[in-house]
C-alpha cells in the first residue's frame, strides 16, 4: 500500500518536460507521436499542403522530452502572405501524459519567442481557438488569408509577435516565401 501511495505522489511531483531544439535525429519519433496524435488523417488537412511547399524551420522547432521519451513537438515552417514572410506553426502534438503538464502551452510559447528573436512578426496556424486563443492567437486578422485548401475561417489564427505596431493586413493565399 505505501508503494501505490508513493508511486502516485510521484507521478504528481513529475517534472515538466524538458523542451529542446528540434534535431534530424528526432525525425523517426516525431513521426510516431505525429501519426499517433493525428491517425493517417492528417495528410488530409490544409495545413498538410501548406507543410508540401514550406520550407521546415528546424532551428525554430522544438520537441519535448521525458527523459528518453518524446512527449511532444511544434513545428515550424516559414510562409508568404502576399508577398510577406512569417511563420507557420504546426503541427503540436503532445502526448496524453505530458498534457497535465502544459507541454503544449509550452512548446508553442517557445517557438513564438524563437520566431521572434528570428525576426518574424507573425505567426499563422490552424487550430482550436479556445486552447491557442489563451496563447495570444486570433482569427481577427486572418479574413483575407487563403489557405491552400478548405478551413474553418474561426480555426485560423494569427498572433502578431512583438510591439503591438504590426498591424498590416495579410491579405492574398499562403504560399512558399
Amino acid at each position: 500500500m505505501t508503494v501505490a501511495v508513493a508511486s502516485v505522489a510521484d507521478s504528481v511531483a513529475s517534472p515538466a518536460p524538458d523542451i529542446r531544439p528540434e534535431t534530424s535525429q528526432d525525425a523517426a519519433a516525431i513521426e510516431a507521436l505525429l501519426d499517433h496524435a493525428f491517425g493517417p488523417g492528417r495528410f488530409a488537412k490544409a495545413s498538410e499542403r501548406v507543410r508540401e511547399f514550406a520550407p521546415l524551420r528546424l532551428e525554430l522547432s522544438f520537441c519535448a522530452w521525458e527523459g528518453e521519451r518524446l512527449v511532444g513537438v511544434v513545428r515550424q515552417s516559414e510562409i508568404a502572405v502576399g508577398g510577406h514572410r512569417l511563420i507557420f506553426l504546426g503541427p503540436l502534438a503532445v502526448d496524453a501524459s505530458a498534457r497535465r503538464l502544459g507541454a503544449g502551452a509550452r512548446l508553442v510559447e517557445v517557438a513564438c519567442a524563437a520566431a521572434e528573436a528570428a525576426g518574424f512578426g507573425e505567426v499563422l496556424l490552424v487550430g482550436d481557438p479556445p486552447f491557442f486563443g489563451r496563447l495570444g492567437f486570433s482569427a481577427e486578422a486572418t479574413g483575407q488569408i487563403v489557405m491552400p485548401g478548405p478551413v474553418d475561417p474561426r480555426r485560423l489564427l494569427l498572433k502578431r509577435l512583438g510591439p503591438a505596431d504590426g498591424t498590416e493586413v495579410l491579405r492574398g493565399a499562403v504560399a512558399a516565401p
